[in-house]
């Protein structure tokens, strides 16, 4: 096995390196004066099970598009020195909310990626919380792992909660599902029942509405479930309608805090106690007050790692995600 990271994402590699028991394998890196760059393998990757690490979210030093672009030059290149398998290891996939036509003439942004990766010679793609697992799953024809944080946060949820009474909740009706595995594991962990929620929500050209909550969540320890954080505007509607339904305590989890805009403000003032979001995004937009105050980052790369070890194994992924 060899793992392999383009310099965008080597901090969050480097955790999966350790967790690994691992060293990354060497690349150069050359950026050239017009903008053009190259990536390749400072070691043979002939007949070698390669893992490659890239996360596509925007910031601070490049686009998504410009991090697409070097993983699939990257990837192509592993193609080209004949190694035996490639495998994306994508922490934060670009492009996974657009998975629909919602307009007419709309782009279907996923399904053009996952096209964009086959092509590249990826054998498998690894990713964490999509928007849509169906739409994920069913836009790739090469072998997809998808990973949850289900056991990742209801693990730091059960010491929020103590004794107190819970529920889950879905900032949105697209997030019940999520919400609900959610759920199901923290009861199992939890010993007994916790309840369930979620919030209406309309979007048109950008503009969110809606503010019915459906759910009792009166007295009760809340926590509003979602894939990612971006400007913070639906975690804090979410947050206002249960303490306004008479919620105790309120918290966020979130696989990306992408915290773009005015994320760190409506964060600031929101009902939220705290905000819990993974590394697979970098919060660089956030100041320090926020990070390590009413901001948790949890590791998600000892899960990758994991991941890696059973793909190179054969090993179980479900036993990995279910325990």
């Amino acid at each position: 096995m060899q793992l392999f990271t383009l310099n965008a994402s080597r901090t969050f590699a480097e955790k999966i390196a350790a967790a690994l028991g691992v060293e990354l394998s060497s690349h150069e890196e050359r950026e050239f004066e017009d903008g053009e760059h190259k990536a390749r393998p400072l070691a043979s990757v002939r007949g070698e099970d390669v893992y490659v690490v890239q996360s596509l979210h925007g910031g601070p030093d490049q686009s998504p598009n410009d991090k697409l672009c070097r993983l699939l030059f990257f990837l192509a290149t592993m193609k080209e020195n004949g190694a035996a398998r490639v495998t994306a290891v994508i922490p934060y996939l670009a492009y996974a909310r657009k998975d629909r036509q919602t307009k007419p003439r709309d782009p279907v942004t996923t399904r053009y990626v996952a096209e964009l990766l086959e092509a590249a010679g990826a054998d498998c793609v690894v990713t964490l919380d999509v928007h849509n697992i169906v739409a994920f799953q069913n836009a790739f024809r090469c072998e997809t792992i998808h990973l949850d944080t289900r056991r990742l946060f209801a693990e730091r949820a059960v010491a929020l909660i103590g004794e107190a009474a819970a529920v889950v909740a879905s900032p949105d009706p697209g997030g019940v599902k999520r919400a609900q595995l959610f759920r199901e594991m923290l009861e199992t962990m939890l010993g007994r029942p916790v309840g369930s929620a979620f919030m209406e929500k309309r979007r048109s050209a950008g503009v969110v509405s809606g503010n019915l909550l459906v759910g009792d969540v009166a007295g009760a320890t809340v926590l509003i479930v979602d894939d990612l954080i971006s400007g913070g505007g639906t975690m804090a509607r979410a947050s206002h309608a249960c303490r306004e339904g008479g919620a105790k305590t309120i918290y966020a989890f979130a696989a990306h805090g992408l915290f773009t805009g005015e994320a760190a403000s409506a964060l600031r003032h929101s009902d939220l106690a705290k905000t819990f979001v993974t590394d697979t995004v970098p919060p660089f937009r956030l100041d320090d007050k926020l990070v390590g105050g009413r901001v948790e980052i949890l590791s998600a790369a000892p899960l990758f790692a994991k991941a890696i070890r059973a793909l190179h194994e054969d090993g179980s992924i479900n036993a990995l995600l279910e325990g």
